[in-house]
């Protein structure tokens, strides 16, 4: 058991030692924002093979749509680690990343299951592996089976044994809550724009993401093995549909960024409205508001900071400012907000309920009701 943690900590040494130069100096590329677009698969590694579409081609197609709507965008460079049906190994997917010093990585693939799942999942790296992510992980993770010296690259790297993964995580640690804010914004976009599925955010120990020294998330775009989604994913009208959703979360993710607000996930995003009979939507002592942002820059509440939304608010907490939108005491009133904040780019964006100045549970809220 000692020499398999000497073992682990000289691999981690010697991956975080480039890491600290390279975090030092990430993200200087005189203003331009720079995103690195990954097609999973290709060349000789076809992937997953569900209903008899091959991975690889719908992945780079969903990843070249992608780029071409970055690429409106003046103030975004795309850099593609493959535009051809060409194989790369998985640390030169991650050398590309780091050495345009790039913002963000994306990997694009397609998933596969035995059963009749489907649905959109987005992983981030991490150790909180169920049976099922390991499975996601041992099979993304074989593509170094397909490499030339894979043992001698990967330092005895083994996609099948679980010990192998214990460590990946290190490296990205320092950038976990980009990572995770991505990976949301992309799954409430399938989920609300295009009315997928999402079976939400995840963690694997992914060994693509491992090496990257930048926000990183890989983004399964539904199951080939579902004969319905497979013949979606398949199709130029599906492939754009799941490429905008991605681009429009990775614009909305810069956004955030640029104005150092980060979007606050303390709950769900909802699709359904409750209506309440108009007599008794009304609460006594309780005021409804919308959390849309919290960040550590304060920013003026101004309708032309927060998309055009006016009566919004700031409140500063633990060190944090947080950002509300309406004050009410009507529900209905305040879910007809609510969706009027999504309309305008806030996705992530919950209802919070507040008694005599003091915030309590939504739930509990509700049940207070008076005539």
């Amino acid at each position: 058991m000692q020499t398999k943690l000497k073992t682990l900590l000289v691999l981690v040494l010697f991956f975080l030692t480039p890491a600290l130069f390279t975090v030092a100096n990430a993200q200087n590329n005189e203003g331009e924002f720079v995103v690195v677009l990954d097609a999973g698969h290709g060349g000789n590694d076809s992937g997953n093979l569900g209903s008899g579409y091959k991975e690889k081609n719908i992945a780079l197609k969903i990843v070249l749509e992608v780029g071409k709507s970055l690429e409106k965008e003046s103030d975004i460079k795309v850099i593609y680690t493959r535009k051809t049906d060409v194989f790369l190994e998985l640390r030169e997917r991650a050398a590309i990343a780091n050495k345009a010093d790039a913002d963000l990585f994306v990997s694009i693939h397609c998933n596969a299951h035995h059963s009749q799942a489907y649905g959109t999942e987005t992983f981030v790296l991490g150790a909180a592996n169920t049976q099922r992510n390991l499975e996601i992980a041992k099979k993304e993770n074989e593509v170094i089976y397909f490499e030339k010296d894979y043992e001698k690259n990967y330092d005895g790297f083994d996609p099948n044994a679980p010990e192998s993964l214990i460590g990946l995580t290190l490296i990205q640690e320092d950038y976990i809550e980009q990572s995770v804010q991505l990976a949301r914004m992309i799954e409430n976009n399938f989920k609300l724009n295009q009315k997928r599925k999402s079976r939400g955010v995840k963690q694997a120990s992914l060994w693509v993401m491992h090496n990257t020294y930048m926000p990183s998330v890989l983004v399964e775009v539904g199951f080939l093995t579902y004969k319905k989604e497979g013949a979606f994913l398949n199709s130029k009208e599906g492939q754009i549909k799941m490429a905008s959703s991605v681009a429009k979360a990775i614009s909305e993710y810069k956004k955030a960024l640029d104005l150092n607000v980060v979007d606050y996930f303390e709950e769900e995003v909802s699709d359904s409205i409750a209506v309440i009979p108009s007599d008794t939507a009304v609460y006594d002592n309780i005021v409804f508001k919308i959390q849309i942002a919290a960040g550590s820059n304060k920013i003026e509440p101004k309708p032309y900071n927060f998309n055009g939304l006016k009566s919004v608010s700031r409140v500063k907490i633990d060190g944090l400012y947080k950002y509300f939108y309406g004050y009410t005491s009507n529900y209905n009133e305040i879910q007809n907000m609510h969706l009027e904040a999504k309309k305008k780019g806030y996705k992530t964006s919950f209802i919070v309920a507040y008694k005599n100045d003091e915030k309590i549970e939504l739930s509990k809220a509700l049940k207070s009701r008076v005539n």
